[in-house]
Order: C-alpha cells, then structure tokens, then sequence
C-alpha cells in the first residue's frame, strides 16, 4: 500500500485516449495514447510529484504507455479489471465514464501493494506473437468444424487448403517465437526447466513463460490465482456450494486445462495419479482436470524455482 507521502495516479486507458486522475485531487485530463501523448503526461504526472500509476489491462492498449512510464522512473501497477469491478463494488461506486474510472483506479492503486515481480519488456513482442498463434490455433478449429457440415467436394477442398495453410503458418510461427525466446539465455533456461515436466510441450511452455514472467519467484497459491486456477469458497452460513475458479490469465489458463488432459492420461504419472484419486473420491471429470492443471503450474512453479529439472520423484510437493 502506498505510504502517506506518495501521490498515486490512476490511468483509463482506450485505443486512441488516456484519461488520467490524481489520488485525492478533483482534477481530471486526458491525451493521446501515443508517444507524443506518453510525454506530456510523464511531464505532467512529475509536475503533479505523482511516483506511482495505476492502469487496467486492456488486452494491449496500455502497453506502450506502461513501459514509457517505467522507463522515466514511475512505479506502474498493472491492475486486472476484476481487482478494479471488486473495489468498486467495495466503494458502492456504480456510475461509470472515462473520468470516474480514472479516479476509480487511481484509488484502487493507491490501496493495494505494487507487485513484487516487474513484468519484463523483453517479452512483450513474443507476446503478441503467441496472442497471434492462438488466434491460428482458432481459426483452424472452426474451419475443423466446418468441414464437418460441408459435402460439397470442391468447397471440402478450399476449407481443406485453408486448414493445411493455417498450420504451416502455426508452425512457422512457434519456431520464430522459439527462436527469439532462446536469445535471452535465462529465458531458455527457464523454457527448458518448464519443459522437462512430463506433460508440458512447447505449445505450453510458451504460454508458461510469456504470459507468467513471475513464474519461480511466487508462491504456488499465488501463481494458481494469478493463472485463474485457484479454487475459491462459495459458502455462506448454513449453504456451501462447491469451490470455482475465475479471473486470472484467461489464455494461459485455456493453455494449461488443454495439456493437462493427455498429462493426466498419458505422460506425467504424478497428475495420473491425482486424476484417478479424485474420481474416485466422487470429483467431476472437469473439477479433476482443473485440479491437473493446477498441479501442471505448481510443476513449473517449482522446477524454475529450484533451478533443476523434473525428476520422477515424490520431491515435487502436492
């Protein structure tokens, strides 16, 4: 949390727009989301004695302006949009615009602890890069699906081609993106450790390292929360429901729920036998998956942790 002496500012950010408000100050103003923009704000926020920003992801937007800001010295907090819904409920706060939602970060920010790892700009292109092989991997699904309806021999020929096209360009991309991520050598290094766990391929490992640079320096219940996996209580009084997951990492969870099914099947004995054990204690089929893949991130949690790859061992805590 922010101490008494330190102004906190709070940024709504859109595609073409920020809007930006002090912690405690009634003033409001707004630039362009591009480096001119980045300037006069950073001119600004020091003008005002601001050192600590708030911004809320929004799937891109805030990057360029994030990292322009870390360079000229400013704390950054990233804030998920649940962390900034979850205040505002807390607050009673239900009217909504551009201005009140700058204001509305800014005190979010101030009230919450800065993270403990700096996300690391060397990733952020590789990133998009991944963002853009998931989209592949989309678009292959629903041409997938649409052969399937379609008998014409001609038109199951064009769909075919598109299919055949989209997986030479998902392959020609992981191998760009592979080969960019082993140019930083603790990256790599970090790849390979993820890689050695049965059950984790490269398609997984790079959802692992690119979209969780905290990977190794947490806690597994944090970085089970942080990927979405953490299983929350529903339970009030005399009712208890059963425990959901939400918020998080919503791609890196995707990535890690599609690998655990042939882990817990196929390759990693310890998550076969969790997925046995839970079935037989009555658990869902879906509840034990995301049990799996849970376990998958403690996995890789730990191996970048210790510094040492995956043994066949019951060393790997539960």
């Amino acid at each position: 949390m922010a101490n008494s002496t330190t102004l906190t500012a709070g940024i709504d950010t859109a595609k073409d727009k920020l809007d930006i408000a002090v912690h405690g100050q009634t003033h409001t103003f707004s630039v362009d989301n591009r480096r001119a923009g980045w300037k006069v704000l950073a001119a600004e926020l020091a003008k005002a004695g601001v050192t600590r920003v708030g911004i809320e992801a929004t799937g891109g937007y805030e990057r360029g302006v994030t990292r322009y800001l870390q360079d000229k010295g400013f704390t950054v907090l990233l804030l998920q949009p649940l962390q900034v819904k979850a205040y505002a409920r807390l607050h009673l706060r239900r009217a909504k615009n551009d201005r009140i939602d700058a204001v509305l970060i800014a005190a979010c920010a101030c009230a919450i602890d800065p993270p403990s790892v700096e996300p690391d700009p060397r990733l952020d292109a590789l990133v998009d890069q991944l963002t853009f092989v998931e989209q592949t991997e989309e678009d292959i699904a629903r041409c997938k699906t649409r052969l399937e309806h379609i008998h014409d021999a001609r038109l199951r020929g064009r769909v075919a081609a598109d299919i055949e096209r989209l997986e030479k360009r998902r392959a020609s991309e992981l191998r760009r993106i592979e080969t960019a991520l082993r140019a930083h050598a603790d990256v790599a290094k970090r790849f390979d450790l993820v890689l050695s766990i049965p059950g984790i391929g490269e398609r997984t490992a790079f959802a692992l390292i690119l979209r969780m640079p905290e990977l190794g320096k947490i806690s597994r219940e944090q970085a089970a929360a942080l990927a979405g996996l953490a299983p929350f209580d529903d339970d009030s009084g005399k009712h208890s429901d059963k425990r959901h997951i939400a918020g998080g990492r919503g791609r890196l969870r995707r990535s890690l729920y599609a690998a655990a099914l042939p882990a817990s099947f196929r390759w990693n004995p310890a998550l076969k036998a969790l997925y046995a054990r839970l079935i037989k204690a009555g658990k869902s089929h879906k509840t034990a998956l995301v049990a799996c893949a849970r376990k998958l991130l403690i996995f890789a949690n730990t191996v970048v942790a210790r510094g040492t790859a995956w043994e066949d061992r019951a060393a790997i805590p539960a």
